[in-house]
């Protein structure tokens, strides 16, 4: 057996309606896992539906707010429910509004604090709460936190993204560190991905031309390709087979860490 084999495993995806979270939500189903996708958009539960059922694995959807502790409360448990129990988590709903420092607004400011941190937050206190030993699904397993490589270099145009990315980090790293000594049972990483051409990306890059950065959004994109050693952007399916890779047993003594897919951009 590979050991990057998921069959038997229970995952959730936040974000999991479209890009990044989509892709994740079918690495780790072609993995072998069951798999809850959960987002606030309900399209979500056809990218649930549409993912392979071989072996008796059961998929599904939750509905979830990431900023509403009710609504995680009710996730958890409707996953715990459908999949059978809970094994990986994976915290990736989140957003970016792009501005200058001189011109964000408090709204979007506090837009992004909400989804990218209180919500992970959240679903760091949540999920670990079910994972650990005596909670609903009791076995340990592990949580995958997206962040950006956006918290590890100084692009211009995301300096409250970047705030909030670099705060998934650290949340991280705490969060593995308190499991440890709690005895959790419960490894938590992230990931920092590079710019992948996503609705998410491509508004990025547009959003930097429309502020003034860059010429246009193919000048924005040239630029990041420009800092990138691996001579190219993202794929999706290059930061879902590191989740993959995060949630197996290939990964068994990697905890607490932040794992470029960036092909070098933050270096």
């Amino acid at each position: 057996m590979s050991v990057f084999d998921l069959t038997g495993r229970r995952a959730l995806v936040t974000g999991g309606a479209q890009g990044l979270g989509e892709g994740m939500a079918k690495a780790l189903a072609a993995a072998g896992a069951s798999v809850v996708v959960a987002d606030i958009q309900d399209s979500g539960a056809d990218v649930a539906a549409a993912l392979p059922s071989d072996g008796g694995r059961k998929h599904g959807f939750v509905h979830l707010d990431v900023t509403r502790e009710d609504d995680w409360e009710r996730a958890i448990s409707e996953t715990v429910q459908i999949a059978g129990g809970l094994d990986v988590l994976v915290n990736n709903a989140g957003i970016e509004i792009t501005s200058l420092v001189t011109d964000v607004e408090v709204d979007a400011v506090r837009r992004m604090l909400d989804i990218n941190i209180l919500g992970t937050t959240l679903g760091l206190k949540h999920g670990l709460r079910a994972m650990r030993p005596g909670g609903a699904a009791g076995n340990g397993g592990c949580i995958v936190n997206v962040a950006s490589v956006a918290a590890t270099i100084a692009f211009p145009g995301i300096a409250v993204y970047s705030a909030t990315k670099s705060a998934v980090d650290r949340l991280t790293r705490v969060a593995a560190m308190e499991s440890g000594k709690l005895g959790y049972g419960v490894r938590v990483n992230c990931v920092y991905p590079g710019l992948v051409p996503t609705a998410m990306g491509a508004g990025l890059a547009n959003d930097m031309a429309t502020i003034g950065l860059f010429g246009s959004a193919e000048e924005a994109v040239a630029a990041v390709v420009e800092l990138t050693p691996s001579g190219r952007l993202g794929t999706v399916e290059d930061i879902a087979d590191t989740v993959v890779f995060l949630a197996s047993d290939a990964a068994r003594f990697v905890n607490g860490v932040g794992l470029p897919v960036d092909g070098g951009m933050g270096m």
